[in-house]
Order: structure tokens, then sequence, then C-alpha cells
């Protein structure tokens, strides 16, 4: 379940007509937190980032699931089981909750390093191509927030 102040900052995320994307990033960072204090760890940055986008659409997040092949089939399907279940009001089973809490807490905690999501995202910037990484750069300038 995410932490309250979480759900908060994405719905002001919202109301202010940020993106979707924008909003799903106050859920990685909270799992990315969660992994930095200990509370558990994740495998990969990769897996540490899935579990966040996972929350946040769970928690009605309007994030669709990824259509790009470079995401695994099992992947995408977990992504529309999340979408679904964000529209509806849920409670998380018992025990596979605390079955996958128990296998979180085996892994190790450097997956939230800042060398390990710096590789992350490398790695995601160099799948995309050329173009497509100028045009985020160009909106990125042209929507930035610019201080007085």
């Amino acid at each position: 379940m995410p932490d309250r102040t979480t759900e908060e900052r994405a719905r002001r995320d919202a109301a202010q007509g940020k993106s979707p994307s924008t909003q799903a990033g106050e859920f990685v960072h909270e799992e990315i937190e969660h992994i930095r204090e200990g509370k558990h760890g994740a495998r990969s940055a990769r897996q540490a980032i899935a579990i966040g986008l996972s929350k946040a659409r769970r928690a009605g997040v309007k994030l669709p699931p990824p259509k790009n092949s470079t995401t695994s089939s099992r992947a995408r399907q977990k992504a529309r089981e999340d979408v679904k279940a964000g529209e509806r009001p849920h409670k998380p089973a018992k025990m596979r909750s605390r079955a996958t809490k128990a296998a979180l807490k085996r892994e190790g905690k450097s997956s939230a390093s800042t060398l390990a999501l710096e590789r992350q995202s490398k790695k995601a910037a160099s799948v995309r191509s050329r173009r497509s990484r100028s045009a985020a750069a160009k909106k990125a300038a042209r929507t930035r927030k610019r201080r007085r």
C-alpha cells in the first residue's frame, strides 16, 4: 500500500494537469526511498521502478501499459491487470502480500543506489531513438518551470 502522502502528491500533480508519468514518478520515488531506508530490497533498479509503476496504476493513475517490444509479455500483462485493479476498489490478498514482502526482504539494497539508477536510466535512454530523446529534451526546455 502506498503512503498517504505519496497519493496526495500524485493527486496534486493530477490537479495541476501534469502527465500520468509525472504522477507515477511519486510512487517510484517512494519505492526507491523504501529500499534505501531498508524496508525491503529489489533485484535491480528496473524492478524497483516496476514496483512503483504497479503501485501507481493500482492507485488509479491513468498510466497505460507499455506497448514496446523491450518489455516482456508478462510485464505487459501485469500492467494491464494493475490498470484494471486501479479502476475498482480492491483489497490485496494477505498471503500473497506477505510472501511478496518476504521475498523482497531477501533482495539487496544496492538496486536503489545512485549508480544503479544512473545505469538503468542510461540503458533505458539508449533504447530510444535520437529523435525521440531530442524531442523529449526540447519539450522539457519548453515546459520547464522558470525561476524568478
